[in-house]
């Protein structure tokens, strides 16, 4: 029984002590830990790696606005050329002859308008002038009835067309109808003498040409006209000159009526409707052209300048020049060649400033990127070669690129860019933030 216990005691001392043991190893170990912990390595943020291309700041597409056969190359590819410097030259005969034709046309526009300021000459005031005197002279000459000196004239045409138709009624006078006989008789007696004088010479072979066959011709003809007079004196005046001289006479007769006549109402009211038409016709001489009228005509000039502008214009359009100062990098034309209107054909560089253009980058990597950022740069072609560059410019709109919205970033190089060419690969590194 007391074996048990002592035994019992023992046991429990040595529990106890291993118990104080573990007990105070653990504080150990926890101290030590505490004193003396283990230091972990940081790693560094990866920096935005992207692709991007050489650019220049300032490069276009050279196209023509209007087509047609290229008839001069004025530079050639790798030509350095200044603003305004031509390129190309189109055929331009149709733009040229438009050109004549609107400033003709223009011409035309400009004269009339002169003309209308100008107002009627003096020469045209004076002839309208003269209407209004001549209208004026013929009312106070409807208004006051005939004149003694109109009667007079009047009665002398009537007396002369009646004794013109008595002279007709009455035929031939007796002294007249022998005169003709005595006419006639004479130049019967000449044909006599001329027939004598050729019958002399008849065997002659001239004869056709000698004087004596002349001689005998024209007294033939005296004869013949001297036999006509008398026929028509014995024959009396025919139906025809009788009516003619009924005529003459009648109308003679209806002027001395019509002279004689008092001033009628309907005369003297077309008289006065007349001096007021002329003077009317004289006011708008003096007056000139209306404003309106030159308007109008004002009108028409700025509308013939406006053609004459655009077909300048078209002309222009046929010579190709260069927008910027710069480097013709590309020129895919030839003289003689046909150039379709608005198709590029060539390509102008500055090719001293370059930036570089990626489109590489998604929305998460462009939200921790700002203008003003500083990049690193690599080229493929270029080994070993290193350069700094600064971001210059960060899209505003995003394109979708197979699910991924990216944005195109431009960066301006810094320093000496010696070496760089147009669409060489670039390496940018962006540094996270």
């Amino acid at each position: 029984m007391k074996k048990f216990v002592v035994g019992g005691l023992v046991l429990l001392v040595l529990v106890a002590g291993g118990a104080f043991a573990f007990t105070m190893q653990r504080s150990a170990s926890a101290e030590a830990a505490t004193a003396a912990p283990v230091a972990q390595e940081a790693q560094p943020e990866r920096g935005i790696v992207a692709e991007g291309v050489v650019v220049p700041a300032e490069w276009a597409r050279i196209g023509s606005p209007t087509g047609g056969v290229v008839v001069e190359l004025a530079a050639r590819e790798g030509a350095q050329v200044a603003a305004g410097d031509m390129i190309v030259r189109l055929e331009a005969t149709r733009q040229q002859a438009a050109v004549a034709q609107a400033e003709a046309a223009l011409s035309r526009a400009q004269a009339r308008v002169a003309e209308l300021k100008a107002g009627a000459r003096a020469e045209e005031i004076a002839v309208a002038q003269a209407a209004v005197d001549l209208a004026k002279a013929q009312l106070e000459r409807a208004q006051q009835g005939a004149k003694t000196e109109d009667v007079a004239a009047a009665q002398a045409a009537v007396a002369a067309a009646q004794a013109g138709l008595n002279k007709v009624l009455e035929g031939a006078a007796p002294g007249a109808l022998s005169a003709a006989q005595t006419d006639v008789a004479n130049a019967k007696a000449a044909v006599g003498v001329a027939q004598a004088a050729y019958d002399k010479v008849a065997g002659s072979p001239d004869v056709g040409a000698s004087q004596q066959a002349l001689a005998l011709q024209q007294a033939t003809n005296a004869y013949n006209a001297a036999q006509a007079r008398l026929s028509d004196l014995q024959r009396g005046a025919s139906k025809a000159d009788v009516d003619a001289a009924r005529a003459r006479l009648a109308q003679a007769q209806a002027q001395l009526q019509s002279v004689q006549a008092s001033a009628r109402p309907a005369d003297v009211a077309v008289a006065a409707a007349q001096v007021k038409a002329a003077e009317e016709q004289l006011a708008l001489a003096k007056a000139g052209a209306r404003p309106e009228t030159i308007a109008a005509a004002e009108a028409d000039v700025a509308a013939a300048q406006a053609a004459v502008d655009q077909a300048k214009a078209a002309l222009r359009d046929t010579e190709v020049r260069a927008p910027f100062a710069g480097t013709l990098a590309e020129l895919n034309v030839r003289q003689g060649e046909q150039l379709a209107p608005a198709a590029p054909f060539a390509q102008l560089a500055n090719l001293g400033k370059w930036q570089i253009e990626t489109s590489d980058l998604t929305e998460l990597s462009v939200a921790k990127l700002a203008v003003g950022d500083t990049v690193g740069l690599t080229f493929d072609a270029l080994p070993g070669v290193e350069m700094t560059g600064k971001v210059v410019r960060i899209g505003d709109v995003g394109e979708n690129n197979k699910g991924d919205i990216s944005y195109t970033v431009v960066i301006e190089p810094q320093g000496e860019t010696a070496g760089l060419r147009w669409n060489m690969t670039t390496a940018v590194t962006f540094e996270g933030r």
